[in-house]
């Protein structure tokens, strides 16, 4: 019974490492979704200002 007793604790210990390590990854992948949306929203700020877009498309290359 004792060793079955140990047996169960080593597969939670086990099972609890698991879990932190996961928690962990998600916590990084969290940090950098975040990080990733802002960068996003940032360049999406940069393309709606005004003339940005209608300037590129007045300006003909030389070549045209």
């Amino acid at each position: 019974m004792e060793e079955r007793i140990v047996e169960l604790e080593l597969r939670s210990m086990a099972q609890q490492r698991t879990i932190e390590e996961l928690s962990d990854v998600i916590y990084r992948q969290q940090k950098e979704l975040d990080a990733l949306k802002a960068a996003v929203e940032r360049l999406a700020s940069k393309v709606q200002e005004p003339g940005l877009i209608d300037a590129k498309l007045q300006e003909k290359p030389p070549h045209y």
